[in-house]
C-alpha cells in the first residue's frame, strides 16, 4: 500500500481537482489548443507518466468543458446545483473508490473505469469536485471573469464577497477603462463655456 503523503493529498484534494477543472475549461476554450499543450496542463495539475491525448480526446474534453463552463457561469447556488444535478446522472457512473491497482492512495471516481476516456474522466471528476464545493460553501464554485476582454473561469476562494474578475489585472483594466469612459463622456457633455 502506498503511504498517503502531502504531495498526493494536495494534488487530489477537492480544491486541487476544482482548480484543475478551471484550468482545463480555460485551456480547452482555445480552438488552437494542441495535444502537447493540453498534456502540459494535465501534468501541471497532477497527471503523471506519459500523457497521450488525441484530437478525438480534445474534442470530447472540449464538449465536457463547455458543460462545466455553465456551472462556473451560474448566477447563484440554485442554478449551479441544478446544472450539476443534470450533469451527474448523464455523465457519471456509480461512485466508487479506486487505487489504480495499488499505484495511488484510495480516492473517489465517478467515471466508468480506471482507464476511462479523457472526456468522461474530465466531466465525472469535475462534477464530483464542483458538487462538493457547492455542498460545502452553499454558493457557486466560481465564476466567469466579468471583463469583456477575458472570459476566463475562476474558482472562488474563501467566504468573502463574490468575485467578478479572474484576477486583479482584469479588475484594474476594467476600472481604468470605466474611468476613461466617464472622463471622455463628461468632457463631451460639458460643451463650450458661455
Amino acid at each position: 500500500m502506498l503511504p498517503l503523503n502531502a504531495e498526493w493529498s494536495a494534488r487530489h484534494s477537492v480544491q486541487a481537482v476544482a482548480l484543475r477543472t478551471a484550468a482545463l475549461v480555460n485551456a480547452l476554450a482555445d480552438e488552437s489548443l494542441s495535444a502537447s499543450h493540453l498534456a502540459e496542463v494535465l501534468r501541471e495539475h497532477g497527471e503523471t507518466g506519459e500523457v497521450e491525448v488525441s484530437g478525438h480526446d480534445i474534442a470530447e474534453m472540449r464538449a465536457a468543458a463547455l458543460q462545466l463552463r455553465a456551472v462556473f457561469a451560474a448566477a447563484d447556488v440554485d442554478e449551479a446545483a441544478a446544472l450539476l444535478n443534470r450533469l451527474l446522472p448523464q455523465n457519471a457512473g456509480v461512485l466508487r473508490l479506486t487505487s489504480h491497482q495499488g499505484r495511488s492512495p484510495w480516492h473517489p471516481h465517478l467515471d466508468s473505469h480506471d482507464e476511462a476516456p479523457w472526456g468522461e474522466w474530465l466531466l465525472a471528476s469535475s462534477c464530483l469536485a464542483l458538487t462538493v464545493l457547492v455542498w460545502d460553501r452553499q454558493r457557486p464554485p466560481g465564476g466567469v471573469c466579468a471583463s469583456s476582454a477575458c472570459g476566463t473561469v475562476f474558482l472562488s476562494q474563501g467566504s468573502g464577497p463574490t468575485r467578478r474578475y479572474c484576477s486583479r489585472r482584469c479588475a484594474t483594466r476594467e476600472r481604468v477603462a470605466a474611468h476613461r469612459r466617464a472622463k471622455t463622456s463628461s468632457g463631451k457633455s460639458a460643451g463650450p463655456a458661455a
